[in-house]
């Protein structure tokens, strides 16, 4: 028989069971975690790996895609943007636009995904006689879109459209002006609710790229806006300030929320930088077996030069808005200890 000692694979770490009790904190929580397997684990070593990337050292982009931002997620990401966390954002026009909304006083609200008494068909059918759109279990009336448009129109357009006259202004311009504006709204009228994400980064100067920004509702209102004036973005104006923050960074780690544009354009800023990521976190529903980008692996990042050969990185496969909450909390919960 062959002695455990000689097999090389083989780990004298045996799975424990989870101690769950009242009372105790998400940090203990996911310490219990890393006593578990599968997703658990995966989880576990997230945090840990995560919290590495607080370290005021370790230069971070963070890969923002998803409904994030409507299904209650915002505030988890204004608050790193806040606290120095974050580095970078890369994310999509539809986040920004409901950070938008909800800056300057829309809200999201919970909904049925398909009441018993009608079809999921009829059920949508009726949300759009009423002026409802749905995100899933998510519900946003039409009429912030009229707010959004105004806002825009009023407070954020004008300026940008006065830099024009020489050329285009670059997306992360775009977006730091967005910010401003829902800050000073926010202010003025005294929402209840913060003023998100886009204003921390513009409070904070924390750059907020949005390559994808035409595939959403701020896109098509700044295509709108273009054909009457002379506002005009500019695709690849924001490539070298944002492979300027990777040149530059001694260590750097990225948080990959969801996959799509912001995963890719986070992943591939790196092919420009003579180093790669030191550290990396994944939380997608996306399998890799599919080959698509958004459910890849991050050890397949590393065949592409976007990962340092000895960079600590993990994909949790799970939802996000379940397996952002904990990982934020318990990687805050490990650095203060």
């Amino acid at each position: 028989m062959t002695d455990h000692e000689d097999r090389e694979t083989f780990h004298h770490d045996p799975i424990s069971h989870a101690n769950v009790r009242a009372g105790m904190t998400v940090g203990a929580l996911i310490e219990e975690y890393g006593a578990a397997g599968i997703g658990a684990a995966q989880l576990h070593e997230a945090v840990d790996v995560f919290g590495e990337m607080l370290d005021d050292d370790v230069t971070t982009f963070v890969g923002l895609a998803g409904a994030m931002v409507p299904t209650g997620m915002r505030r988890i990401v204004a608050d790193l943007i806040r606290d120095g966390h974050v580095d970078a954002l890369v994310t999509t026009g539809a986040n920004l636009t409901h950070d938008t909304i909800e800056a300057i006083g829309g809200k999201h609200h919970h909904g049925e995904i398909t009441p018993e008494d009608r079809t999921e068909r009829e059920h949508d059918e009726n949300l759009r006689e009423e002026g409802v759109d749905r995100i899933y279990n998510v519900y946003l009336p039409q009429e912030h879109f009229a707010l959004f448009e105004s806002h825009l129109r009023d407070e954020v357009f004008p300026t940008l459209e006065a830099e024009c006259a020489g050329g285009g202004v670059s997306i992360q311009r775009f977006t730091a002006e967005l910010g401003r504006a829902n800050s000073a709204v926010n202010d003025r009228k005294g929402i209840e609710e913060g003023a998100g994400i886009a204003a921390a980064a513009s409070e904070h100067d924390v750059p907020i790229h949005c390559p994808a920004v035409q595939d959403s509702v701020l896109g098509l209102q700044a295509w709108m806006y273009a054909q009457t004036s002379q506002f005009t973005l500019d695709a690849l104006g924001d490539m070298t300030a944002l492979t300027d923050i990777a040149y530059e960074a001694d260590e750097a780690g990225c948080l990959l929320v969801g996959g799509g544009v912001p995963k890719n354009y986070v992943l591939q800023t790196m092919l420009v930088s003579p180093d790669a990521y030191d550290y990396a976190v994944q939380l997608t529903m996306d399998p890799p077996t599919t080959g698509g980008l958004s459910g890849a692996t991050l050890d397949e990042a590393r065949s592409w030069g976007k990962l340092e050969k000895a960079a600590r990185n993990v994909s949790v496969y799970a939802d996000a808005t379940i397996t952002l909450p904990l990982l934020v909390a318990g990687a805050r919960e490990q650095r203060a200890k």
